[in-house]
């Protein structure tokens, strides 16, 4: 019996080296490919800021990357899984602009609030809109393409919202929410707001915020319902 277990945990000292072996001989390999990917991420960037429109080449990528075909093909399977990789990059410092903002609120509600007012800021501000705009409405023909991938994505948006208001409803200041469904729903609000005013080049701060005290006079609106 005590040589069996000798064995087993040989064999896992082994294993356990060899594992260690693998990962040092692939680290050169996996650092190579990450910075493929970021130039090709940032190639794709730089394009559809300067296009304005979210349907780069993959000719103008690469080209734009100082790489070649085989190299965009040994990460990407298409076009659209890119631009999908360049949402997620745009949605996750958003996601870090949107935690950063709320942080600084002094109640749950006023979270809430900001998680509204930082969004919408992404099109009444005009610089923000203009990196916004390819994206807001590009969006229902990326997610066709990689439906998985864009609701990952987005999920950091209402997970920050559904964490406030959750937080809005535990501390008593919408007692009645319901913080799944009314994130969900928030964020389409927020989000084809967004899409109309984009399209039509007509947001401006004065619509922003009346957006944004009719969806906080909503949330309250259903906090106090029936009480």
């Amino acid at each position: 019996m005590q040589n069996n277990i000798l064995g087993r945990e040989n064999e896992d000292l082994r294993a356990g080296a060899v594992e260690r072996a693998v990962g040092r001989s692939l680290e050169p390999r996996r650092e190579a490919a990450l910075g493929e990917v970021r130039r090709l991420v940032e190639a794709a960037q730089v394009l559809i800021r300067r296009d304005g429109r979210l349907e780069p080449r993959v000719s103008e990528i690469v080209r734009a990357a100082g790489l070649s075909n085989q190299a965009f093909y040994r990460h990407f399977r298409s076009k659209h899984e890119l631009l999908a990789a360049v949402l997620d990059d745009g949605l996750t410092q958003l996601a870090d602009y949107l935690e950063h903002r709320m942080s600084r609120a002094p109640t749950a509600t006023e979270a809430v609030r900001e998680w509204v007012r930082g969004m919408l800021s992404q099109a009444a501000n005009a610089e923000a809109a203009e990196a916004t705009r390819p994206f807001a409405l590009g969006r229902e023909r990326l997610a066709e393409h990689c439906p998985a991938e864009v609701r990952e994505s987005e999920l950091r948006l209402t997970a920050l919202l559904q964490g406030a208001i959750a937080q809005a409803a535990e501390a008593g200041e919408l007692p009645r929410a319901e913080p799944a469904a009314d994130a969900e729903a928030l964020y389409h609000l927020v989000m084809g707001w967004m899409q109309a005013r984009l399209r039509d080049d007509a947001a401006t701060p004065e619509a922003a915020a009346a957006l944004e005290s009719f969806a906080l006079a909503g949330l309250r609106r259903a906090g106090e319902e029936g009480a």
